[in-house]
């Protein structure tokens, strides 16, 4: 055994001859933990949410090929929605699809022509009665992409001299509930099926009082991952220490590729939730198949509609996004993508059945180089 020994400072610890030793292995093992904790690379191999699309998707493409070859089209899909450009998979306009839901579930809406000056875009906000904060988005672009809070005329005057093309003002919908609901109809039915619930939790830390707020983002993978971002945003605001149980959001936009944690609210799924859904799609000409994309106030406005905004609804690329709950099985998300690309395939095949034509190799062409355009552009 190891003899106890106390130095003159009253504090205890190894004997003499080992202590140097042992805490050059503490020291070790602590930058080796730290590092485990802080490494963005072994944050995205350990979670295969972080995995990048084109590997996560591999046998969804297979799937996509043995779909296309029934089908006689690779573009099939461009039949599931047939009012929605390419069904919604690919350079859709969200404003054209905004335009065709009820207006009593959308927050007020603004389209901007990039070709409009900043000072006359900005008159033209403010005469449209819109109150900081706001929310900017491209009219074209997907997964989070330049989608902005914005609450200044500065930061709009900003955003607008730097947009890449047409986007979208909405009222910030200051709810505490945000939700993407996937719901699916066959065409000719009444009603329809809502297949997953997610509940977005937006990225946030909390105080303990000592740390600062660059030392808490190291604390959480996700914020770890949004590390450059947030430091552009906070910068000296980093060293900044929060009051112990204080909560602070880093990211006001939910969107999985912006640190949104993504929760599976399946039990949420209900017959009143549906019929709600079911009314408001009823009324959306032409959408058979998507996500909805809202916040809310309480769960029962899943139900009743009260407080319910929409702010986005997307088509044939929408994904049942519940298979990012940390955690969620690989092995279940692809069944759950597969599932759904089959209710996909089944629905623009009806469609087509019905008249609608699958897009041409040339539309394809031409909606694929738009969405390069914007890509180039991350």
């Amino acid at each position: 055994m190891s003899s106890v020994s106390v130095d003159k400072s009253g504090k205890t610890g190894e004997n003499q001859g080992d202590s140097p030793l042992l805490n050059q292995v503490r020291n070790r093992q602590e930058r080796m933990f730290s590092w485990f904790r802080t490494s963005p690379f072994l944050i995205r191999l350990t979670a295969w949410e972080y995995w990048p699309f084109s590997i996560v998707y591999i046998p969804v493409f297979v799937y996509w090929l043995w779909l296309s070859l029934r089908a006689r089209s690779f573009f099939f899909f461009s039949a599931s929605n047939p009012s929605i450009e390419t069904g919604g998979l690919l350079g859709e306009s969200k404003w054209a699809i905004l335009k065709k839901i009820n207006p009593a579930f959308l927050p007020q809406t603004l389209f901007v022509n990039v070709a409009d000056t900043s000072a006359e875009a900005v008159e033209f906000i403010v005469q449209s009665r819109f109150r900081f904060p706001v929310i900017a988005k491209p009219d074209v672009g997907e997964r989070g992409w330049r989608v902005e809070k914005i609450n200044t005329t500065a930061e709009l005057q900003d955003y607008i001299r730097t947009a890449p093309g047409n986007f979208l003002i909405q009222d910030y919908v200051d709810e505490p509930l945000e939700f993407g609901v996937f719901y699916y109809r066959f065409p000719g039915k009444a009603q329809g099926v809502v297949s997953s619930i997610v509940q977005k939790e937006f990225l946030s830390i909390r105080g303990d009082g000592k740390t600062s707020i660059g030392k808490l983002i190291l604390q959480n993978s996700r914020a770890v991952l949004q590390r450059k971002a947030l430091t552009e945003k906070y910068g000296k605001r980093l060293h900044e220490v929060l009051a112990d149980g204080q909560v602070f959001q880093l990211v006001a936009i939910g969107n999985h590729s912006r640190g949104t944690k993504f929760l599976n609210a399946g039990s949420l799924i209900s017959p009143h939730v549906t019929r709600l859904f079911d009314t408001i799609s009823r009324d959306v000409d032409g959408f058979y198949f998507g996500r909805y994309d809202i916040r809310c106030r309480s769960i029962n406005d899943l139900s009743t509609g009260e407080h319910l905004r929409i702010m986005e609804l997307n088509g044939a690329g929408a994904e049942p996004a519940h298979i990012y709950h940390p955690g969620f099985p690989l092995w279940r998300a692809w069944e759950v993508l597969l599932f759904h690309w089959k209710i996909l395939f089944q629905i623009s095949l009806e469609n087509h059945r019905r008249g609608y034509d699958y897009m041409t190799l040339s539309e394809a062409r031409l909606y694929w180089e738009k969405s390069r355009s914007k890509s180039k552009q991350l």
